[in-house]
């Protein structure tokens, strides 16, 4: 059963994937994730006028350190010494979206996809909790992975 499974063992319990023989190599992971608003939620994010103050750079700070807590938050994840971890917005006003891309890097023996992963659904989730006010139906959509390099599988990069 453990050659069919990396998480599970020959008893087909959960485990953490061993690295040890892995080489270390520069990984890098992009995820963008959408948040659609209704116009006038758009409207007072873009005035910087809702009433718990600054979205984008609230959302922006709890997407770091999301990042950089992931191993606490998903069980079988590596704890990875984050190189670098940021969150950008763009605002597409006429389509009443927040488009948000995640990055993570390191210099390791795994993946930093996951550390993307958490840092970009955190910061949607914090516009939500800052926007909720205004709007209780926010959307929270596409979230993908767009991006990623280094280790044994290569490159991927999303159409």
């Amino acid at each position: 059963m453990s050659g069919e499974f990396s998480h599970l063992d020959a008893d087909g319990r959960a485990r953490m994937v061993d690295v040890t023989t892995k080489d270390v190599s520069v990984r890098i992971a992009r995820v963008r994730i959408e948040v659609l608003l209704n116009q006038e939620t758009m409207r007072l994010l873009v005035q910087k006028a809702l009433p718990k103050g600054e979205v984008l750079g609230t959302a922006r700070i709890a997407g770091i350190l999301a990042a950089k807590r992931t191993a606490d938050l998903i069980p079988l994840c590596h704890p990875l010494p984050l190189d670098f971890a940021d969150i950008t917005f763009e605002i597409d006003e006429p389509g009443c979206r927040v488009l948000i891309e995640a990055e993570s890097r390191t210099s390791a023996k795994t993946g930093v996809e996951m550390e993307a992963l958490v840092a970009a659904q955190i910061a949607a989730a914090t516009i939500y909790d800052m926007c909720k006010a205004v709007q209780k139906d926010i959307v929270i959509t596409n979230c993908r992975l767009v991006f990623k390099s280094g280790g044994k599988s290569g490159t991927f990069q999303a159409d």
